[in-house]
């Protein structure tokens, strides 16, 4: 591994820490390295020095306030394993491996800054963003795709993602050679399974659970079917699932950039070794630098063995959708979505000629008629 292969700074930092360990001899660690023995040797005196690791600096040697070589060896090497992580998230996973005495946060940022880790103009960009969650787990699960890349075999890979809202935990990072539905239901199933069902769910407005002609798509009504109300986000505003699109931009730097993937197989398996991490090891700013795993449990709700269409009350008006996604109301027909074909809704005289439509317990839209026409798709709990 010449030094050229990475920054240079950067290389050296990692032989230092390597070499001071002591787990290689120094001749095979050279080898490695693709440097002379007198040349590893004179920039693991240079670090025992306090001196820069860049070709062109001459700081001083040590300075009174400096921390120890062993506690600068030891943020480097965690810095090493984890290159996006700051010194607040440094910090906090050395603590919870067991170590005490640890420098303040500010002392973690200098050792980052004087070696090279930290580029202040980076640094700038990324200042704390206030997002509101939920109050509970499984009150909000975020979902989407993660865009699409291409993979060494020549095919591209789909990452399905389902955040919590609340705990930001990450209930599914799944590859998918696709974005089509049979593939991507069948994966959400298993998440219900494994996790049990939330409160409301929240997704974009395409495929596979949006719909192009403005109807209520399949994905919609099964959400129904179990009780779960589906979201949708506004169109052209990814910002509506904030904290999903946050997840991909972590997985982007902390994984994707850095690991080219093979095949499905072999992203798959980084992708669990990733939610695990996230899950389990990476502080969260937005927790006080608790891991999400803390924050999370499973949904009381489970996954029933199957799904009925729902029961009205006696006495109350309903209209059969036909197979065309049609209601009739009043000898005018107003379409709402195959989706709904052979299925009852039901209908609430409201005044000034509107009629608002449900299925079971939501309500899916309003009618005026009026002015014959659908005034709301919106779906809403009853």
């Amino acid at each position: 591994m010449p030094w050229g292969a990475k920054t240079v700074e950067k290389s050296r930092i990692e032989f230092v820490c390597t070499a001071i360990t002591g787990e290689q001899s120094m001749s095979s660690l050279c080898r490695e390295y693709g440097i002379t023995r007198k040349t590893g040797y004179k920039w693991l005196e240079r670090y025992r020095k306090g001196e820069s690791m860049g070709d062109h600096s001459h700081a001083a040697l040590l300075h009174a306030n400096r921390s120890s070589l062993e506690t600068e060896a030891l943020v480097l090497c965690e810095r090493a394993k984890h290159p996006t992580w700051g010194p607040r998230k440094l910090r906090k996973a050395l603590e919870v491996k067991g170590h005490v005495e640890l420098p303040a946060v500010s002392t973690f940022a200098a050792i980052l800054k004087r070696n090279g880790c930290i580029d202040p103009d980076e640094g700038e960009k990324h200042t704390a963003f206030i997002r509101f969650e939920r109050e509970k787990p499984n009150e909000l699960w975020q979902m989407d795709f993660k865009g699409d890349f291409g993979m060494l075999n020549g095919k591209r890979c789909h990452p399905l993602t389902i955040l919590d809202d609340h705990s930001r935990y990450s209930l599914c990072l799944q590859a998918k050679e696709n974005e089509q539905s049979d593939g991507t239901f069948t994966s959400i199933t298993n998440v219900f399974k494994e996790n049990g069902l939330p409160d409301t769910i929240l997704c974009d407005n395409g495929n596979p659970w949006g719909v192009s002609k403005g109807g209520y798509s399949v994905f919609d009504v099964w959400m129904m079917r179990l009780g779960v109300l589906p979201l949708h986000g506004r169109p052209l505003h990814p910002q509506t699932q904030g904290k999903d699109e946050r997840f991909h931009r972590t997985l982007k730097t902390d994984l994707l950039k850095r690991i080219a993937m093979i095949d499905l197989y072999h992203a798959q398996n980084e992708f669990d070794h990733f939610r695990y991490s996230y899950n389990f090891e990476r502080p969260h700013e937005a927790l006080g630098l608790d891991v999400p795993s803390k924050h999370y449990h499973p949904s009381r709700r489970a996954l029933p063995t199957k799904t009925d269409e729902p029961e009205y009350d006696s006495g109350r008006v309903l209209r059969k959708v036909n197979y065309k996604g049609y209601i009739s109301i009043q000898k005018r027909r107003y379409y709402l979505s195959e989706a709904f074909a052979s299925c009852y809704l039901e209908l609430i005289y409201e005044p000034n000629d509107v009629v608002t439509l449900c299925y079971g317990g939501f309500r899916i839209g309003q009618i005026s008629l009026a002015e014959q026409l659908q005034l709301s798709r919106q779906i809403f709990r009853r």
